[in-house]
């Protein structure tokens, strides 16, 4: 009988992804934004059919979807090169060429918030003229006419949700990443959403039923519950709190008087449905592991965008307690069982604290005795049960890969989160050097086996692990990391900087901590070989962070590979250019093996 070659590496780069998605009113289409064709453009499926077709081509990446309740037209949010300035754009409702709605010059943002009940108002919030805070508008589409409802001051100030009458507007401002307050626009009168706002909490996800708005906090709280504010009374009341699972998501089904809620624990979420007559909360199957995004339709329905570690994004409809899988993402020519799924371990780090971790164990036949240890960016996100094509691609040329969450991430509650706040460079990098110390006591890797990849704060902290512990590697891979931690606070997006401060510190109170900090003090111990990946349009972690480190080490005679890529920003929309980098990681690698 014929037999065929196991999977190869190649098959994993042609994996896609799924970035947002939308459901028209009467649910006869779908609509996704996805690089099916190489880069990001909106698709569509005519339902039930499951037949997806080119919508709307533009060619960048999609930062928001919503169609028009009357079937009029659609919005779509794109920027341009990864340069994350979204600006608003129109479709006709049978799909096209996007045509500018509410726009402005390159460097201006400006993002879709809601959209009225009749469709014919939109309310967006901008940087234009107030770069650092924000403002919030709403437009009539019929007379193009503006009306500013907010202007931002002392945080970003983001549009939340607005009430069915259009009377009560709620807004969020951003303090820090576990500083945000939800307060109401009603009557003339402004009210927080919580009681004290000077408690140090998080809300969000607000949402208006009939008087009351529900929302999510951890105000006063480790994990984040449900809890709602009455107009009327101006009262706030705990809902509903689930044991050592924080809320992330909430979504209302006015149709049966029930939310819909998505929890984290750890590394996965978990689904349930709350009845509000009843007070009842049921707990739901899932098909994946992460939930991406859900969305309820005005029949009840309930769309969910998801993916597990050996599954990328799919998109699902819940149809009589039985989950349908709409969309057929799957990697080339390769099942759930030729991929890995990780391990949960755990290890103490340096003063006892438990660190929870992801273990992706090289299938046997294609081990090659080498390891990857991937510390993730953000700080404060966490590396969780979902499929990344790079790790699966690693995994196929047999690398194991350890994945530690570390002080700061996300999903082990409020405390947990704020431990790297101040402190970026000294308890992470000990839970790192700590998880590293595990693996050699565990014997999965050893020095002369064991290679640094990071992203993002995951680079920052690959280049701070060079730069302070180069014993423990063979060889480091930093993709847009921070290197400067005095040129870094300083270059962020304008609306980042007013949480700079409580995030990261100031560069002259906390001038040694700072410099402690920068990998760029420790140059002279970064002798392993490097390569570096920038994308030139990245507004985070913008170029010069990695020219810096580039230029300096090359002038040092080290041995440093950098692949800049010009149509890129924060991440890799388009496939030739995710392929360029998986392939050009892979021989890097490969080259320093032995």
């Amino acid at each position: 009988m014929l037999k065929f070659p196991k999977p190869t590496v190649e098959q994993f780069f042609r994996s896609y992804v799924i970035s947002d998605f939308t459901v028209s009113p009467n649910e006869d289409k779908l609509l996704f934004a996805s690089n099916l064709d190489g880069k990001m453009n909106v698709w569509a499926m005519n339902l039930p059919n499951h037949y997806p077709y080119l919508f709307a081509h533009h060619n960048q990446s999609v930062g928001a979807l919503k169609v028009d309740p009357e079937g009029r037209y659609v919005i779509a949010g794109y920027d341009q090169e990864g340069d994350e300035n979204y600006q608003l754009y129109a479709l006709p409702p049978e799909g096209g060429l996007p045509q500018p709605l509410i726009t402005g010059e390159e460097e201006d943002k400006y993002l879709y918030g809601h959209l009225s009940e009749d469709g014919n108002r939109l309310y967006y919030y901008t940087s234009k003229g107030n770069p650092s805070y924000l403002n919030t508008y709403v437009r009539d589409l019929e007379s193009g006419h503006d009306t500013l409802l907010h202007e931002g001051d002392g945080g970003a100030t983001f549009l939340s949700t607005v009430s069915n009458d259009e009377e009560a507007v709620v807004f969020t401002t951003l303090y820090a990443n576990t500083y945000m307050l939800s307060f109401v626009k009603v009557n003339g009168e402004t009210h927080y959403l919580t009681p004290d706002p000077e408690n140090v909490h998080v809300t969000g996800g607000a949402t208006f039923v009939g008087d009351d708005i529900y929302f999510v906090t951890n105000y006063n709280s480790e994990y984040h519950y449900l809890a709602k504010f009455n107009l009327q009374s101006k009262s706030f009341e705990s809902v509903l709190s689930l044991e050592e699972e924080s809320i992330e998501d909430l979504k209302y089904d006015k149709e049966n008087e029930q939310f819909y809620i998505v929890t984290v624990k750890g590394v996965q979420n978990y689904l349930y449905r709350y009845d509000l007559k009843n007070g009842t909360l049921e707990d739901l199957d899932l098909p994946v592991d992460i939930v991406e995004k859900l969305h309820v339709a005005k029949s009840g329905n309930v769309y969910m965008l998801g993916r597990n570690a050996v599954m990328p994004h799919n998109i699902f409809v819940l149809n009589n307690q039985v989950w349908q899988q709409l969309t057929a993402n799957h990697v080339l020519g390769v099942s759930s069982e030729d991929m890995v799924d990780p391990e949960i371990v755990s290890y103490e780090s340096f003063d006892g604290m438990e660190i929870e971790s992801l273990l992706f164990k090289a299938k046997p036949e294609n081990d090659n005795g080498y390891t990857i240890l991937w510390p993730h960016g953000g700080p404060q996100a966490s590396e969780q049960k979902f499929y990344r094509a790079m790790f699966q691609c690693l995994l196929n040329r047999g690398y194991t890969i350890f994945c530690p969450n570390f002080r700061g991430s996300t999903g082990y509650g409020s405390s947990f989160v704020k431990l790297v706040e101040h402190d970026w460079g000294e308890g992470p990098r000990l839970d790192n050097v700590y998880g590293i110390e595990w693996l050699f006591d565990q014997g999965i890797s050893s020095p002369d086996k064991l290679f640094l990849v990071g992203g993002s704060y995951g680079g920052y902290m690959a280049l701070l692990l060079h730069g302070r512990h180069p014993e423990y590697f063979k060889a480091v891979v930093d993709i847009f990391g921070v290197s400067n931690l005095f040129t870094f606070v300083n270059s962020v997006p304008d609306h980042w900087k007013p949480m700079m401060k409580n995030w990261l510190g100031d560069p002259e109170e906390d001038y040694d901590r700072f410099v402690k900090d920068s990998p760029v003090t420790y140059l002279d111990s970064m002798e392993r070989p490097m390569l570096v990946i920038q994308g030139a349009k990245d507004p985070r972690v913008v170029k010069e962070e990695s020219d810096q480190i580039v230029e300096k080490l090359r002038g040092e005679g080290r041995d440093v590979d950098y692949l800049v890529l010009e149509d890129e920003g924060h991440g890799f929309s388009k496939k030739e250019n995710e392929i360029k980098v998986y392939q050009t990681m892979l021989d890097f690698l490969e080259k320093h093996q032995g």
